[in-house]
C-alpha cells in the first residue's frame, strides 16, 4: 500500500524573544496538479532568510511554515501537460517563483520558495514543473542542494547587474555566506582578480585556497586603505556586497572612479551614503534580489562548464534543523548549511 503521508519540518512559532517552535510532523501527501511535479527531496540547504523568519524578522509570516528555499532531488510523480521524461529526473528546484516577463526585475507576484509556499524541509515538495531543472552531473545531491539561492543571486549581483568582465579586480566583502562563497567561485572562475574580507583568519585562508587574490580582516581599522593600496591606488572595478552597514560606507569609499557597487543584502543592518562619493567618483550603485528563470540557467551553464562546486560546511539530518539554524546565527560557517534528507524511490 502507498505511503499517504510524508514528513515535513514545520515552523508553528517564531520571534526575536522566544525560540522557535520546529516540530517534524506527518503530512498528507500532495498529488501534482496540471502542470506540477512531485519532488522527492535528498537534501535542502538553509539561507538567512531561514534564521530571519525564525528570529520574526521577516515580512508577512504566516503560521504554521515549512522553511526551506533550496533543495535537490528526485521527480517521482508528474501532472498532465508535463513531459514523461521528467520523472525520475534528478534536479534541483529554482527557488524564484512567478519572476515574471521582464528580465530586467521582478513582477509583483514574485515571491522566495519556503514562505508564503511551503518549502525544502520536507521529504518531498509539489511544485511548479517549470521550477525544476537537471541537477548538475558532477554535483552531489548534497552539493546541489546548497547552489540554487546563492548561485543564482551571486550570479546576477556579479554578472548580470555588476557585468563582471575578465581581468576586473572584484571585491567580495563578508567571505563565508553562501552566496559570497558561490561570488568568488565565479568570479575566479571567470578570470578576474578576486579580494574578500572577513573578521576570521581561517575563512580568508580558506578563500585564498579557493582562489582569492587578497584577503584582509575587517577587524583592522584601515583594511579599506589596504585594499585601495593593492589595487595600485585605484580601487576595485566591481563591489558585490551583502553586508551593508558600515562596511558599505567603505566599499563605496574605495570603488574605482567610474566602477560599479552591487548591494544584495545588509545582513550587519542599514547603511548610510555619502553622496558626494557616488556623484564625484561617477559610480554606479545597484540593488539586485535573486534572478530570472534566464539568470538561472545561465548561472547553471557556468557551474556545469567549469565544474564548480558549491562550498559546503556542515551536513545535518532533516530532524536536527533547529541545530543548523542555531549554527547560522552563531554565523561561524564557511558556505552552506545542509540537511540530509533521504532516499528517493520512483512512483511507476
Amino acid at each position: 500500500m502507498a505511503e499517504t503521508t510524508a514528513q515535513a519540518m514545520v515552523l508553528d512559532r517564531a520571534g526575536a524573544t522566544e525560540r522557535p517552535v520546529l516540530s517534524l510532523r506527518d503530512l498528507p501527501k500532495r498529488d501534482p496538479g496540471p502542470g506540477e511535479v512531485v519532488v522527492a527531496l535528498e537534501a535542502a540547504a538553509l539561507n538567512r532568510r531561514d534564521l530571519w523568519i525564525t528570529l520574526g524578522k521577516y515580512a508577512g509570516i504566516k503560521f504554521p511554515a515549512i522553511l526551506g528555499s533550496d533543495g535537490a532531488g528526485v521527480v517521482t510523480a508528474i501532472g498532465s501537460g508535463v513531459s514523461p521524461s521528467l520523472r525520475g529526473a534528478e534536479v534541483v528546484l529554482n527557488p524564484a517563483l512567478a519572476w515574471g516577463p521582464n528580465p530586467a526585475l521582478p513582477g509583483d507576484s514574485f515571491r522566495v520558495l519556503g514562505m508564503p509556499d511551503d518549502g525544502t524541509f520536507a521529504q518531498e515538495i509539489c511544485i511548479a514543473a517549470a521550477q525544476v531543472r537537471k541537477k548538475p552531473a558532477h554535483l552531489s545531491f548534497i552539493e546541489a542542494a546548497a547552489l540554487p539561492l546563492a548561485g543564482l543571486t551571486a550570479y546576477r549581483a556579479l554578472c548580470v547587474r555588476g557585468r563582471l568582465r575578465a581581468a576586473e579586480t572584484v571585491l567580495i566583502p563578508g567571505i563565508g555566506s553562501g552566496v559570497s562563497t558561490m561570488a568568488l567561485l565565479f568570479a575566479h572562475h571567470l578570470g578576474a582578480r578576486t579580494v574578500v574580507t572577513s573578521g576570521s583568519e581561517e575563512k580568508l585562508q580558506r578563500a585564498r585556497d579557493l582562489g582569492a587574490d587578497f584577503g584582509i580582516s575587517y577587524r583592522e581599522t584601515d583594511w579599506e586603505k589596504q585594499i585601495a593600496k593593492w589595487c595600485d591606488g585605484n580601487g576595485p572595478d566591481l563591489i558585490v556586497d551583502g553586508v551593508g552597514g558600515e562596511t558599505w560606507q567603505k566599499c563605496v569609499s574605495i570603488a574605482r572612479a567610474g566602477g560599479r557597487v552591487v548591494n544584495y543584502g545588509a545582513t550587519s543592518g542599514v547603511a548610510t551614503l555619502d553622496l558626494r562619493r557616488l556623484f564625484w567618483r561617477h559610480l554606479d550603485v545597484m540593488g539586485s534580489t535573486m534572478g530570472s528563470e534566464r539568470d538561472f540557467d545561465e548561472m547553471l551553464a557556468i557551474v556545469n562548464a567549469g565544474k564548480l562546486r558549491p562550498i559546503v560546511d556542515t551536513v545535518l539530518p532533516l530532524t536536527e534543523a533547529a541545530a543548523a539554524l542555531s549554527r547560522m546565527e552563531q554565523n561561524q560557517h564557511m558556505g552552506k548549511i545542509v540537511l540530509k534528507i533521504g532516499n528517493a524511490k520512483v512512483s511507476s
